[in-house]
């Protein structure tokens, strides 16, 4: 078995979430794709509001791909600019801690 990962084009409805969260959560946006193992992969939405959204695809290049495909959606890592532009708010913080 090749270790070569097979790409998959996002489908309209995984592109059409990542066009409505730009949307209302302001331009430009921005994703971040991490690996999720057998799952594919998670392409996390950072909003220029601050918002956070995600969409789910097969494989890293699907999302790299969905990135690609979205006017005013820019790759990005979790560096320091990304991390800031976050806003995170209580709800989220007791949904993240399981409460």
């Amino acid at each position: 078995m090749a270790d070569s990962e097979e790409i998959v084009a996002p489908t309209s409805a995984q592109l059409g979430a990542a066009r409505k969260f730009v949307k209302a959560h302001g331009k430009p946006s921005r994703a971040v794709v991490e690996n999720i193992g057998r799952a594919g992969a998670r392409v996390v939405l950072v909003g220029a509001d601050g918002a956070l959204g995600d969409v789910v695809v097969p494989s890293v290049a699907t999302g790299e791909a969905l990135v690609e495909a979205v006017e005013d959606l820019e790759a990005a890592s979790w560096d320091a600019e990304t991390v800031q532009a976050t806003k995170i708010g209580a709800e989220h913080r007791r949904k993240m801690a399981g409460r």
